[in-house]
This record gives C-alpha cells, structure tokens and sequence, in this order.
C-alpha cells in the first residue's frame, strides 16, 4: 500500500508539473513543441507496450490507458504539424 501512495503521489505532481508547464506556453512556440512532445509520445507508447507485458492486471490496464492517449497526442501532432506547414505553402 506504500509503494501505492508514492507511486501515486509522483503521478499527480507529474500531472501538475506538466500542466503547469503547457499552459505557460505562448501560442507562438506551440507547434515546434509539438513535434518535441511526438517524440517523447513515441517512448511513452513504447514504455506502455512493456507495462502491458507485466502479469499485473493494473499495469496491463494502465498501459492501455496510456499508449491509447500517447497515439491520440501523436496523431493530433503530426496533424497540427501537418496544417502548420501548409499555412507556408505557396498557393496558386
């Protein structure tokens, strides 16, 4: 029960820190980080993939939940990136 209540506590500072630092953002840096957060996605979703391997029914679940929110924040990242970069396209 222990190692739940740190496990838990360093979660929901993580989830704090975190929303801390995106709404600080400007919109204007809002895109080149987007590209930076695909790639920390990307070895979110491989450290999911290993959770799901555990013979824990709570991991299993939890590494479900997250590579089902990591692959949601890259495909909207590269879609984001995508109309960002189509803004700068010469038009005919």
């Amino acid at each position: 029960m222990q190692a739940f209540v740190v496990v838990l506590t360093v979660f929901v500072l993580a989830m704090f820190v975190g929303w801390m630092v995106i709404t600080k953002v400007p919109p204007l840096l809002h895109t080149p980080l987007m590209s930076g957060s695909n790639a920390v996605s990307g070895i979110t979703i491989i450290g999911a993939m290993l959770s799901i391997a555990t013979p824990s029914h709570i991991s299993t679940v939890l590494g479900f939940v997250a590579i089902v929110f990591a692959t949601i924040n890259v495909v909207g990242g590269f879609v984001v990136t995508n109309r960002m970069l189509a803004m700068f396209k010469k038009k005919d």
